[in-house]
């Protein structure tokens, strides 16, 4: 696992909860399950302004598992008939405690944007956060 500060992880984390809450247009910071719901959607490719509760938890998972696919976890293996991303279990997660999961998924999550701001960098599109 990347290692962070607990200074520079509370400042990316901040960084990221901004961003989505600047791109869905809300007045507070969203939650951690907003996030991953946010990417999700980005998985996903496609954008609504509801989903049903079950949509929810799918792009829950959905983004659980394209951020533990870092390191393994999880392997991308396709998409279904609906378009809907699927991914195949490599091993067993060795991250126990809800604090420990919390940290982990807080640094994929920042790799993540990270990543997706170099991406659209590269194809000329800016800086997620410009």
């Amino acid at each position: 696992m990347e290692k962070l500060e607990t200074w520079e992880l509370d400042f990316e984390w901040l960084k990221v909860r901004h961003l989505v809450k600047n791109a869905v247009g809300k007045e507070e910071l969203p939650s951690m399950n907003a996030v991953l719901m946010m990417v999700g959607m980005q998985e996903l490719g496609r954008w609504k302004s509801s989903f049903t509760k079950e949509e929810k938890q799918d792009l829950m998972h959905i983004a659980v598992c394209r951020l533990l696919s870092y390191d393994g976890y999880y392997e991308f293996v396709g998409r279904d008939a609906d378009g809907w991303p699927h991914w195949k279990a490599l091993k067993i997660i060795d991250h126990s405690g809800v604090e420990e999961q919390e940290v982990y998924l807080k640094v994929k999550i920042i790799r993540y944007f990270k990543d997706l701001d170099q991406e659209h960098q590269a194809i000329g599109l800016g800086s997620l956060d410009a």
